[in-house]
């Protein structure tokens, strides 16, 4: 149990790294939505798995679980995906009637407090090309660059070697500079 300045603590942290989690997820998931269930998943596991450890440990913790998650969300999605294609939909049903599935896709150009802080081309643009990069790479990019964390750090979340990081790394580094060529 927590006491009332731990407590404090925490909720000052979760605050501080909601943000720049949910860009993270939205970019993994391409869902708004579904960015906002992970963030709020990977908090709740932090607060009651973790939140008597010491303040110090949350931040990689924290990332750590959200990977977990996206990776988690990612392969929900992809088995969902796979069974659909095998069973009809149910608009032969009396009384169902299914979405068409063009107004179901999100629209990754939605207006966002963050895309009124940058050009809305070249962010579009940016949120593909990270889309587009192998997980792995992805989540090494973000945490080196979006978050900040050193290549020790950026192990200890995602469980692999420093050697591992630097390759997704500078594969990542290599694969988006190529891609956003175009908005230099």
């Amino acid at each position: 149990m927590l006491d009332k300045k731990q407590s404090g603590e925490l909720n000052q942290f979760l605050a501080g790294v909601e943000g720049r989690a949910f860009v993270i997820a939205r970019i993994a998931t391409r869902d708004a939505e579904a960015a906002l269930d992970l963030v709020q998943d990977a908090m709740f596991k932090l607060a009651q798995k973790y939140g008597d450890r010491d303040e110090s440990e949350w931040a990689p913790l924290f990332h750590r679980i959200l990977q977990h998650c996206i990776r988690d969300w990612q392969r929900r999605t992809w088995v969902r995906n796979k069974w659909r294609t095998w069973f009809p939909s149910n608009r032969d049903k009396e009384g169902s009637e299914e979405k068409d599935p063009i107004e179901a896709v999100p629209d990754i150009r939605a207006r966002s407090p963050l895309n009124h802080l940058a050009d809305k081309g070249t962010r579009a643009a940016l949120e593909i090309a990270l889309h587009s990069l192998p997980l792995r790479q992805r989540q090494t990019f973000l945490l080196r660059a979006w978050e900040g964390y050193n290549v020790a750090e950026t192990a200890g979340i995602m469980g692999c070697s420093a050697g591992s990081v630097k390759t997704h790394y500078s594969r990542a580094v290599r694969a988006l500079r190529i891609k956003m060529r175009a908005y230099q």
